[in-house]
């Protein structure tokens, strides 16, 4: 695991890692990495993490990892991603007052780099913490799951992911949020004849044909449901449509693309055989698939961090990468600063009160103070 060979260009931002989580989340948020572009900002938490003796620094294309060696007892795994869905004019970040609340305004203040500030200042700190403790910081969270860099982790190196609980910095509002939907995929497809439109009785419309299809989602009643006390709830949506061949055309060939997130008391395959159970007269194909996970609260580890906490647990309605700890048979919950109805927002933007929240709840939990 070396580093990932970078062509000669800026010089590589320098993070104070012992300025507070605020100032280091606007260090971080003002060094652009959109998906597939953090190789500068891992040389930058790698070179400051270097400077820490009570860290084991491991980087692995533009993933960093940061591992205590103290002999605990039991090892707890902090993650969080690096990287940002596109700028849209929201970079350098600012500050502002909204209704008397503080904030930091800009991409990636709130998916998820105030978390990562908090998890990076207190790796440098916590130089005794109760447990033993693995960092990890990693790349293209926001894209295709092949192209994650805490999955291509975890595939070459399983060692790294020997824990006992692990906690994800997604935002949270400064809130537990446990496990997360799964989410499947699919391509409902419908064939037909191709005819001139002034003859359509010749041809067959593919695009009518999903009339079955679009009432079946209008008129479904998505579920809530209990997982370890945790109200999950379901949705199934068409998110995309496509048909046609040209304005004089029935078209042969319609699809519609459905999603549909499932609570964790299912696996992928329940999930997808209950679309089957709705679909199944029409040619299906399932596109994207990835497993939910369930909350894993009652690991001692975890009521530990929601006593240390004192809040709310909640159930995570979004997929996250805690579902990766979760398959690897690691109980995960997320723990971040930040509304996740700003992440990716034009308009994202962190509470300050939230960032701060977060470092004193985990140094709390951590240290026992």
């Amino acid at each position: 695991m070396t580093d990932a060979p970078r062509g000669p260009l800026a010089p590589t931002p320098v993070l104070d890692l012992s300025a507070g989580s605020i100032q280091l989340t606007r260090a971080l948020c003002d060094i652009p990495s959109v998906s597939g572009d953090e190789a500068i900002i891992a040389d930058a938490v790698q070179a400051a993490l270097a400077e820490y003796p009570h860290l084991e620094v491991i980087r692995a294309g533009n993933t960093v990892v940061a591992r205590t060696h103290l002999g605990r007892a039991q090892r707890v795994i902090i993650a969080g991603h690096l990287d940002t869905v596109p700028i849209n004019h929201n970079l350098p970040t600012r500050e502002e007052t909204i209704d008397g609340r503080d904030y930091l305004w800009g991409r990636g203040t709130v998916d998820m780099k105030a978390g990562v500030a908090v998890q990076l200042h207190l790796a440098a700190e916590l130089s005794n913490p109760l447990v033993d403790i693995t960092w990890m910081w990693y790349d293209n969270e926001e894209v295709s799951s092949e192209l994650n860099g805490l999955g291509i982790l975890a595939a070459a190196h399983p060692e790294l992911f020997r824990g006992d609980f692990a906690i994800l910095g997604e935002p949270t509002r400064a809130e537990i949020e446990g496990g997360c939907n799964g989410s499947i995929r699919i391509e409902v497809r419908t064939r037909g004849l191709r005819a001139h439109s002034a003859r359509a009785w010749v041809g067959d419309n593919a695009i009518h044909r999903l009339a079955p299809v679009l009432n079946t989602l209008a008129a479904y009643q998505p579920e809530q449901i209990e997982v370890e006390g945790l109200v999950y709830r379901e949705g199934l949506n068409a998110v995309g449509i496509g048909g046609g061949v040209a304005g004089n055309v029935i078209p042969d060939e319609a699809m519609v693309h459905i999603n549909y997130r499932f609570a964790p008391n299912k696996t992928s395959a329940q999930a997808i055989a209950h679309l089957e159970e709705l679909f199944g007269d029409f040619e299906i194909t399932v596109v994207d698939r990835s497993e939910g996970a369930r909350p894993g609260l009652d690991a001692p580890l975890a009521r530990a961090f929601l006593d240390a906490l004192g809040v709310p647990a909640l159930p995570k309605y979004g997929w996250t990468d805690v579902a990766r700890f979760s398959a690897l048979g690691v109980p995960a919950v997320n723990y971040g600063p930040g509304d996740p109805l700003k992440a990716h927002a034009d308009d994202e933007r962190v509470a300050l009160d939230e960032i701060l929240a977060c470092e004193r709840g985990l140094r709390a939990w951590l240290t026992g103070n």
